[in-house]
């Protein structure tokens, strides 16, 4: 009984991680957009590191490879940047990432990890919107599942008509 328990909430923090994974990769899918925008003379692999440093710095998640620490340190002024304006420049994906961010943490806590320095973080640096209410894993899962989709980056599960099953199996 307590071990199926626990593969149950095993289950469900994997998939609050998932759903976790879902924002970072729309916010890194932003952030490299804009920066597009605003530092068109960089080329795309440069913009792409610096969103990558950008969206690893808001979750806690910096790259150990020596080439992307590098990187970090020698940009630090302009990820610091992009992390103050984070709030003015991408004000829609601050609910998500608040939620994320929180749910990260509740993750991380059940695991056994103390991860609450990104909400501190957050905190200074205005992206975090305290004010929101932390969401139940269910409606974090389906608000995450839903802006995948309107990023493009999934596309979620349809019902099947037991007609369409049947001609779908061959």
């Amino acid at each position: 009984m307590e071990t199926e328990q626990n593969d149950k909430k095993s289950q469900l923090i994997q998939s609050l991680r998932e759903a976790v994974s879902l924002v970072q990769m729309i916010l890194f899918k932003e952030v490299r957009i804009h920066l597009e925008k605003m530092k068109p003379h960089n080329d795309q692999e440069e913009n792409s590191i610096l969103a990558g440093s950008i969206t690893n710095e808001i979750f806690g998640t910096p790259n150990p490879e020596a080439r992307f620490q590098t990187f970090r340190e020698k940009n630090w002024g302009h990820i610091e940047q992009q992390l103050l304006s984070l709030h003015e420049n991408h004000s829609v994906l601050c609910k998500h990432i608040t939620d994320a961010l929180r749910i990260q943490t509740l993750c991380d806590n059940q695991e056994g990890e103390d991860s609450s320095e990104t909400l501190i973080k957050a905190k200074e640096y205005g992206y975090l919107l305290e004010d929101r209410e932390i969401p139940l894993p269910s409606s974090f899962m389906s608000t995450s599942r839903e802006l995948g989709k309107e990023h493009g980056l999934i596309i979620p599960p349809v019902q099947v008509s037991p007609e369409d099953d049947n001609s779908l199996v061959h």
